[in-house]
């Protein structure tokens, strides 16, 4: 295997019951994001979707906002800004303020956004959303690079101060972000073989693999990323692959059996919903182990087998190390966010995997190490 240090990262869509009071869940993703500042983690990333009861973060810039002063260590990031669903002028402004309140502890994650109604609703369901993603996202770059007057046309908007400009007082000027060129860049990759990944990287962005793709997916991530890094003649650096996966750790392996496996369970919660709504947008591919797999073979129960790890922090730690071996090393575990149905074992679960799994894991890679040497 090769050998990287894995740090903890967090990473959140959320998900949670839609009768559940909106105050209360938005309070326990925030505490979330706090006790893994807490703990140590190095970064932590928020998802957003504006017409899903479930899924209701509606905008991550705003929450990112709302942590700003309170998270003092990690890193913050959008995960992701769906970037159809904006005018590039309104991101360029709202990631450049919010850079600067995080005193450049932001990452920009990116992506055309994958939830249907949210394009329905901001009238881009049936448009060229990956040409979109990418006339935006060069917007914005752009935006960042240049002074103003802006003059700036694409297929979709048009960015320009030059009729109203009065730089000499600042008006018509945009900000420019804390971090320059601009703050890293950080795109979703949920397809097998990704070719995004590819193209993300020769551009000098970052990748996260999504943790509803089975761990053979998981795995072409890696040399796509690299093919990337060599068209653009720079090194692959394996700290810069994030890979978010579903953990839970309890003391006792009864509970954490039951908590991410029962039928309430907010990890089979979690996992349902997003099955359903693959099911119905003809992705189930997502969650197939081989391309031709039947889709009827794609159940709750196996989903939820191969892609849920869970047990006492011997048990996680083991379970870890052995993902890590089968999809190779990578810089970043992003704990995947759920629901806290039971606030005191959401906690326990993130304080054990800090405090006990993560230092197993350090100690038998350097043991490994050392034995290679």
């Amino acid at each position: 295997m090769r050998e990287v240090t894995m740090d903890l990262g967090f990473f959140t869509m959320p998900i949670h019951p839609v009768d559940k009071d909106w105050r209360q869940s938005l309070a326990e993703d925030r505490a979330a994001f706090l006790l893994a500042d807490e703990l140590g983690f190095t970064e932590a990333y928020v998802g957003e979707h504006v017409t899903d009861a479930a899924e209701n973060i509606t905008s991550c810039a705003m929450f990112i906002a709302s942590l700003a002063s309170a998270v003092k260590r990690m890193r913050l990031g959008t995960g992701t800004v769906n970037m159809p669903n904006s005018h590039p002028a309104a991101v360029a402004a709202q990631v450049a303020m919010l850079d600067h309140m995080l005193d450049g502890r932001f990452n920009f994650g990116i992506s055309p956004g994958g939830l249907a109604s949210d394009a329905e609703v901001f009238g881009n369901l049936d448009r060229d959303r990956p040409g979109m993603f990418l006339e935006a996202i060069n917007m914005v770059l752009e935006i960042w690079a240049r002074e103003a007057p802006y003059n700036i046309k694409g297929e979709y908007w048009e960015v320009s101060t030059e009729r109203t400009q009065m730089t000499e007082i600042g008006q018509g000027i945009m900000p420019k972000p804390l971090q320059r060129p601009h703050p890293p860049i950080v795109v979703t990759a949920v397809a097998p073989f990704s070719k995004g990944v590819t193209e993300a990287a020769a551009r000098g962005w970052e990748p996260i693999s999504a943790n509803f793709l089975m761990p053979q997916w998981v795995k072409s991530h890696w040399p796509k990323y690299v093919e990337g890094c060599e068209r653009a003649g720079r090194p692959a650096d394996l700290t810069n692959w994030r890979v978010a996966k579903s953990v839970f750790v309890a003391d006792d392996p009864d509970t954490a059996r039951a908590y991410a496996t029962d039928p309430n369970s907010p990890y089979r919660f979690y996992y349902s919903q997003l099955l359903t709504k693959m099911r119905k947008h003809n992705r189930l591919g997502l969650f197939k182990e081989y391309h031709d797999q039947p889709d009827e073979e794609v159940t709750l129960d196996h989903v939820c087998e191969r892609l849920i790890i869970w047990g006492t922090p011997d048990k996680v730690a083991d379970d870890l190390m052995a993902f890590r071996e089968e999809v190779g090393a990578f810089g970043t575990l992003l704990v995947a966010g759920k629901d806290w149905a039971d606030v005191e074992l959401s906690r326990r679960s993130k304080v054990l995997l800090a405090e006990q799994v993560k230092p197993k894991i350090d100690a038998a890679e350097r043991a490994s190490a050392q034995a290679a040497q």
